[in-house]
């Protein structure tokens, strides 16, 4: 997932069903459903199919001329994915430097409908102005191709973030309880994962968040089987249905044609070293077809995905492909539930038992299409990893960590994030919403002016920046003081 061209801008190729049908065609072959369920898992989940990037190459860092800093960006901030820690170093990076931002009127692009360049504050499609330009899209939007480049250089840096469906259920699960009717009727996540079409129901409101929420947050459209089969997932209407544009051969070092006799790969069974799970049952091979469809289209235009699950290795990563620091990717964590964290760790370290085990290989299951995404693209993250090299990978990321433990014992109050009943300071208490607490900061006193401003922005939460941001691109015009008119005599 190399530089991008300004080929970007060509891919205005509808997928529609006649060409979908053909790729299905194509795709539909006895050795590719023999590979799909053979092979092992292993620490670093095998990818589950097409590998369309170009070849890519570490930097040697950014104090090297050549390497320019990219400030070009646009993130797609996924839903409870560890997307609010990467939003604060955008946040920051931006404000530093001056950069503008193009900012949502609220704090959302109309989500979940599709992202509309329309809905970016002081832009003007139609009026015949010169249009602003922007440096970064970061704020939560259902991703649209077509329309984030009205907004955005073709040769801005695309990249996203994802997270073991088993691991974001439990958030999501927690977070949306209230939002989701399917979540909302359910007494625990354990019960409706045992039977979730006794809860779900295709198309009610807020249950894009109880099923394949990644998939639904990439804008891709939905496999067959998902969109006609009675008690499969059926996204929301939105009156812009989502449309992927493919890439004419071509068109630039990224634009290849999709040959898919040459993009077949194995999408083995999954096994953590404790237990086996199963392709789902539900996913036939035309539907299996157009996820990897779906997949070689993401890897034409995201640069780089990050992995929740191997957040620092990310960081790093990233820091290198946009020739950045490593100052410029530190920072703390934001819009962490209480308890999350240690969640987190258990995953990664294998310390689940049998029974969340159990909870996870249906988690899995039943958002397919998110694991699809995550085996994918957590390969892709380890390929890269791979390139940079595994030492050189070690020591940045202890640096990285080293880094953020002299900043939070610099910062914080107890040098970690704390329960929200404990901040008064409504600049830094984070939005409180769903059943589990959202953790928050507090900043130590006698602070020097420098490390003051610096701290604040580390634990400022993402709504009040962008509050801040917003106050900072467009202040309110300044009133002046009327002059006394003179009086005319009669």
């Amino acid at each position: 997932m190399g530089h991008m061209s300004p080929a970007r801008t060509m891919r205005l190729w509808l997928w529609g069903p006649w060409s979908l049908g053909v790729a299905l065609g194509v795709f539909m072959t006895i050795g590719f459903a023999l590979q799909l369920w053979g092979g092992p898992f292993q620490r670093r989940l095998p990818g589950v199919g097409l590998q369309l990037r170009q070849p890519w190459a570490p930097s040697r860092g950014p104090s090297v001329p050549s390497c320019t800093p990219r400030q070009r960006l646009v993130f797609l901030k996924t839903h409870k994915s560890g997307s609010s820690s990467v939003l604060n170093l955008l946040h920051r990076y931006g404000d530093r430097h001056g950069l503008h931002f193009a900012l949502p009127t609220r704090y959302q692009f109309g989500y979940p409908r599709l992202f509309q360049a329309s809905r970016v504050k002081n832009y003007h499609p139609r009026d015949g102005r010169a249009q602003p330009r922007f440096h970064i899209l970061c704020h939560h939007m259902r991703f649209n191709l077509k329309e984030v480049l009205q907004v955005m250089p073709s040769d801005s840096f695309f990249f996203s973030i994802v997270r073991d469906p088993a691991a974001l259920a439990h958030s999501a699960f927690s977070y949306y309880k209230s939002t989701s009717s399917a979540f909302r009727k359910a007494p625990s996540l354990a019960a409706f994962l045992a039977n979730p079409r006794a809860f779900y129901r295709p198309g009610a409101r807020g249950d894009h968040y109880a099923r394949n929420l990644l998939w639904f947050d990439f804008g891709l459209p939905f496999p067959p089987d998902t969109r006609t089969k009675r008690g499969n997932l059926h996204p929301p209407r939105d009156p812009n249905p989502p449309q992927l544009h493919g890439v004419p051969s071509g068109a630039g070092p990224r634009a290849q044609t999709l040959d898919p006799n040459a993009l077949f790969h194995p999408a083995p069974t999954v096994a953590n070293g404790h237990h086996q799970m199963s392709s789902p049952p539900s996913l036939d091979l035309e539907s299996l077809s157009f996820i990897q469809w779906g997949l070689a289209w993401l890897d034409s235009v995201f640069d780089l995905v990050l992995v929740a699950e191997y957040f620092d290795e990310s960081l790093v990563l990233l820091a290198d492909a946009l020739c950045w620091g490593l100052d410029d990717v530190v920072g703390f964590m934001h819009n962490a539930q209480a308890g999350g964290e240690q969640g987190l760790s258990a995953a990664r370290e294998g310390r689940w038992t049998d029974e969340e085990q159990q909870l996870a290989a249906r988690a899995r299951t039943w958002n397919n299409l998110d694991w699809a995404l995550y085996v994918h693209f957590n390969r892709s993250l380890w390929t890269r990893i791979e390139k940079y090299g595994q030492r050189r990978l070690e020591s940045a990321v202890a640096e990285l960590r080293a880094r953020r433990e002299a900043l939070a014992k610099l910062c914080l109050v107890g040098g970690e994030a704390l329960d929200p009943k404990y901040i008064t300071d409504q600049r830094f208490r984070p939005f409180q919403f769903g059943s589990a607490k959202v953790l928050g900061y507090i900043l130590r006193s006698g602070l020097s002016p420098e490390d003051q401003e610096e701290c604040e922005r580390l634990v400022t939460p993402e709504l009040q920046y962008k509050d801040k941001l917003d106050a900072k691109q467009f202040p309110p015009p300044v009133s002046l003081p009327l002059k006394p008119s003179r009086l005319l005599s009669p």
